[in-house]
């Protein structure tokens, strides 16, 4: 970093320290305003209103500074990918801080971004607006638990940074509703979804097929994701014995939007396991290949989804170890979904169509008459690139986004359109029951 840059980041940086109680009480606001979202499933929430803060733009040749807000396993690996991304000249970004609620976290990512990014100076806070509230910064990655996904990203476009979300993109579906209208308030704001696969070419020329009528109305899809273990999901993550509630790690702030819960070590560290704050296999797992599914039948919106859940073996796990989804679309497409923990067996990802099928199990695309259909439809292979590791290439397009001002692949309304059927389907497994979507309404009801 130069000296004239350096000059240009600390006086931006004093600068927003004054400013920080004026733009902190606007960015409450987004907080106010979201205050009944996530309370009843279904039910669109409050929309803010709060007009978005000047975008700092990025100067030709200059680099994205961007903060990263949840420095835990997601957050820190997201940092080491995008400083070796630069490193091999595949991006130009500098991360110049990091926001967390555990002190531990923090100081591992700074560590290790300061390291690894030498002569690049990386604060650390444990208030999102803190952060927010520099006006030296371009963007900012989410890697937060899935109950504040909605809130960070809020008050994110708010603060008007471009904002690079985990999946899934909120815990409930009234937050994405709440955050897709925002989002498309405010256009000028990059909002991309951490989707993994959704770079994958062999689903973008599934869309192309589909689209040209080539296979005929597309009848029923199909996809999973399915893995196992011997000691249970998410167990992998370790617990601190050195973590201090109220010392060194803000647990009122960690359970937040949640409200105030009696501390536990178990449930800080593998909340994907508790069904208060995560949906599972659901919205940490599936999505990753539902949303690219979704794009390849040209993004219709679920109308009604039936779900069933099981304990089969990681029976101490509250979220299901074993899900089944049942998803109509808008167009009558329908989509069949297994997700499990417990054994590592799927189904082939794959479009049926009226008069030809498509297979998307590995990196091409291969399209196969039906048998009254042979002599209409050519059997081929469309080879597609092997794009190696997809969340680097899902990296750099949300950089490349943020540079050229377009919209990312993985963009607020296909990931809505994905929580509708997380949503509907982590409360039919609860609940024993269908549920229908009216995309007219954006509201849910018992079918």
């Amino acid at each position: 970093m130069d000296r004239d840059q350096t000059q240009r980041m600390n006086s931006s940086t004093g600068s927003s320290r004054r400013d920080f109680l004026v733009k902190t009480a606007a960015l409450a606001g987004a907080g106010a305003l979201l205050a009944g979202v996530g309370k009843k499933p279904g039910v669109t929430g409050p929309s803010p209103t709060i007009k978005a803060a000047g975008r700092v733009p990025v100067a030709d040749g200059e680099p994205i500074r961007l903060g990263v807000i949840g420095s835990g396993g997601m957050g820190t690996g997201h940092c080491d990918a995008i400083i070796n991304l630069t490193k091999n000249g595949r991006a130009n970004v500098q991360i110049v801080a990091i926001c967390d609620v555990c002190d531990s976290h923090a100081a591992r990512a700074k560590k290790l971004c300061e390291e690894k990014q030498p002569g690049v100076k990386v604060d650390s806070y444990r208030k999102h607006e803190e952060l927010l509230a520099r006006n030296d910064i371009h963007a900012v990655l989410i890697a937060s638990p899935e109950h504040w996904h909605a809130q960070h990203a809020l008050d994110a476009i708010a603060a008007g940074k471009d904002t690079y979300l985990e999946k899934p993109m909120t815990l409930r579906l009234d937050e994405a509703i709440a955050l897709r209208k925002y989002s498309m308030e405010h256009p000028d704001i990059i909002l991309q979804i951490g989707t993994q696969m959704m770079q994958l070419p062999r689903y973008h020329e599934a869309r192309k097929l589909v689209r040209s009528g080539e296979i005929g109305v597309p009848t029923l899809a199909q996809t999973s994701y399915c893995r196992s273990s011997k000691d249970g999901e998410w167990n992998y993550y370790a617990i601190d014995p050195n973590w201090k509630p109220g010392e060194n790690l803000d647990w009122e702030r960690w359970c937040g939007p949640l409200g105030s819960r009696e501390w536990d070590p178990k449930v800080y560290a593998r909340w994907r396991r508790y069904r208060d704050f995560s949906t599972g296999i659901i919205g940490d797992l599936l999505v990753h290949v539902m949303t690219p599914l979704l794009l390849a039948l040209d993004s219709p919106w679920p109308v009604r989804v039936v779900a069933s859940g099981s304990h089969m073996v990681d029976k101490a796990m509250e979220n299901h170890d074993l899900t089944n989804l049942n998803v109509t679309l808008e167009n009558g497409t329908q989509m069949i979904v297994a997700g499990s923990t417990c054994n590592e067996v799927g189904l082939e990802t794959m479009i049926r169509g009226y008069r030809a099928n498509l297979y998307l199990g590995n990196v091409n695309c291969q399209v196969r008459p039906e048998r009254l259909f042979v002599d209409e439809v050519e059997e081929r292979t469309i080879t597609c690139q092997d794009i190696g590791n997809d969340q680097d290439v899902h990296r750099v397009a949300f950089f490349d986004c943020i540079r050229s001002r377009t919209a990312p692949p993985a963009g607020v309304d296909l990931s809505t359109k994905v929580m509708v059927i997380v949503d509907l389907a982590t409360r039919s497994m609860w609940e024993g029951k269908a549920f229908a979507f009216d995309p007219r309404t954006m509201t849910a009801s018992p079918a």
